[in-house]
Order: C-alpha cells, then sequence, then structure tokens
C-alpha cells in the first residue's frame, strides 16, 4: 500500500507527522505547498516544507507553531542593529536550513534539495514539493496585491482579503515525486490534511495536471476539516471565509472541494446535524495537541479511507 498526502501550514504538518508514525516509511508521501516560498535576503525559504521537515524529524516548536524548539536568536538580534530587515525572524538554527538550501539549489532541484535535507534528518517518508517550477501565491486585498509573506507576516493577516492567485503555476510542472506517488499502482489513499484550502492546498491544485489527476484517481480521497465549532485551530482560515462570505463550517469545506473528496472528517462539535448527499461524513476529535493524538487521528484517516475503498462498486 501507499499513501499521498497533501499539506501546508502547521495543521498540515501536524497530520503529516501523524501519518509518518502510522504508515510505512516508504509508503507516505508528502506533497507540500510551496506557493508561500520566497527569496529573502538573498536565501530560497520555503516555509512549508520546512514546517513538515521539522515536525517529521521531531525538532517543530509545538508553541510558536513553526520554526524550530529550543531556537536562539542572535542573527536577528545582529540584524537589528546593523538597520537590516527584521519583519521576518529567522531562527539561528533555521537559519542553517535556509542556508543550505540556497547552496544547494545552485546545482539542484528544490526536489532533490528536500529529499536531501530530510534524508540528513533521518526523515523515512518521501516529502516532495508541488512542484520545482516557481509559483508565488499573490493575495489581492483592500489595501492592493502583496505576496504571500507580506500579507500573512509583515501585515499578520490584517488587510481584507479578497482573492488570491498562483503567479507562475500556469507554466509550472508538478514534482517528479507528486506525479509518482499520484501514479503509484500501490496507491490505497489521498488525504488532504486540515491545511488552509484557498492559502496552502489550492496552490497545489493550481499546478496543471494535479486537480485533473485527483478527479480522475482511482482511489479514496478524503480530508480533514481546518474548523471546529467555527474557529480555525491555526490560521487565519476562518478570517479569510468570513470576509469572503463563506461560513466557516464543514459544508464549506465539502463544497470547496467538490469533485475532489470522497470523505470528510469533521469534529465531534460539528457532526450534529449537517450531513453532505454523496459525501461521507466522519467525526472524531480533531484537536492535535500532541504526537499521540497526531498519529490516533492520522490511523483513523486511513481507516476512513480503507472502509471508502471497500464499500465502493
Amino acid at each position: 500500500m501507499s499513501v499521498l498526502a497533501l499539506a501546508g501550514g502547521v495543521g498540515g504538518a501536524k497530520l503529516a507527522n501523524g501519518l509518518a508514525g502510522v504508515v510505512p516509511a516508504g509508503a507516505l508521501t508528502i506533497a507540500v505547498n510551496t506557493g508561500d516560498d520566497f527569496v529573502h535576503m538573498g536565501l530560497h525559504i520555503s516555509p512549508d516544507i520546512d514546517s513538515v521537515t521539522y515536525a517529521l524529524a521531531g525538532m517543530n516548536d509545538s508553541v510558536r507553531g513553526w520554526g524550530v524548539a529550543d531556537e536562539s536568536w542572535a542573527f536577528m538580534d545582529a540584524t537589528r542593529r546593523l538597520g537590516g530587515e527584521s519583519w521576518f525572524n529567522l531562527g539561528d538554527r533555521d537559519l542553517a536550513t535556509h542556508v543550505l538550501r540556497t547552496a544547494l539549489l545552485r546545482e539542484g532541484t528544490l526536489s532533490s534539495v528536500t529529499a536531501d535535507i530530510a534524508a540528513r534528518l533521518g526523515i523515512g517518508p518521501a516529502i516532495v514539493p508541488m512542484s520545482d517550477d516557481p509559483v508565488r501565491s499573490m493575495i489581492d486585498t483592500d489595501q492592493g496585491e502583496m505576496a504571500f509573506q507580506d500579507y500573512f507576516v509583515r501585515h499578520q493577516c490584517g488587510p481584507r482579503f479578497k482573492s488570491i492567485r498562483f503567479d507562475g503555476a500556469a507554466a509550472a510542472r508538478p514534482s517528479a515525486g507528486l506525479v509518482a506517488a499520484l501514479d503509484d499502482p500501490a496507491l490505497e489513499a489521498i488525504i488532504l490534511c486540515p491545511s488552509n484550502p484557498i492559502l496552502s492546498i489550492d496552490p497545489i491544485l493550481a499546478v496543471p495536471g494535479v486537480r485533473d489527476r485527483l478527479v480522475a484517481r482511482r482511489v479514496p480521497c478524503v480530508a480533514l476539516s481546518p474548523f471546529i465549532a467555527g474557529q480555525a485551530v491555526k490560521g487565519p482560515a476562518a478570517k479569510i471565509m468570513t470576509e469572503l462570505g463563506l461560513p466557516t463550517t464543514p459544508a464549506t469545506i465539502a463544497r470547496h472541494y467538490d469533485g475532489l473528496i470522497d470523505g470528510l472528517m469533521v469534529d465531534g462539535v460539528d457532526a450534529q446535524g449537517w450531513s453532505d448527499d454523496g459525501l461521507a461524513v466522519r467525526s472524531a476529535d480533531i484537536l492535535m495537541r500532541n504526537v499521540d493524538q497526531q498519529r490516533a487521528l492520522a490511523a483513523q484517516m486511513i481507516d476512513f479511507a480503507a472502509a471508502l475503498r471497500r464499500a465502493a462498486p
């Protein structure tokens, strides 16, 4: 068997880490959003890839939700003293990843560099970028269009969200690792992690060929809702949905992924009085407070997909 997960952001990294604990290492591929990638102070930074990598390496900061645990900040302190850009925090241990990635990219692809760094950290599952070609998420707001990190970090998601476009997506190709996972004869489940559907999953789906392959899939695709009782566990998903005039409910997630998913896992508090014709719905405690809960929920997602596969005609 093999499993493919699409991930981005903190929620995606948590479920990806859970899947890594219940799926054999060689059977799991995690395709990660790179629409957030950008060059800062001459360094190629891949925030979502790093979040997944750090989580699977057991070195992520679970309190902040991003970066490396037990971080130090000498670089940022020195940068501020020199009057450099300080709106995007780069911890000292985290900085090493960006410096190494930037150096390796002179001769390699983002796929090869990501695999190299993962191997150095002892990570078994395959972490692959959605594409080796540059795709950049651009946010249209009431203050004009801005690059994702300007919206997300510099402005702390303050401007009113109007729409998003994925610069470069039309010319991008899915990474070889993502294509291989989708075409794997042993593939038994596709899982959409509880990432922000608009900011983290849509960029992956915008890469030509990815959505079509998902629509034509031969195995169940299940998603985990990012909402609990109308609130996002982490990040601006609820704010964005509200500003778009959409309710922050599982029904909105189901409509967003219409035609792509066969099942949706929701929190128990959201299960009452809601159903979607043609879509299987399961409920569980989906708040992943620790690694054990990440693995337990991942196992439930795998079981959900397996049940749908058994029930298929």
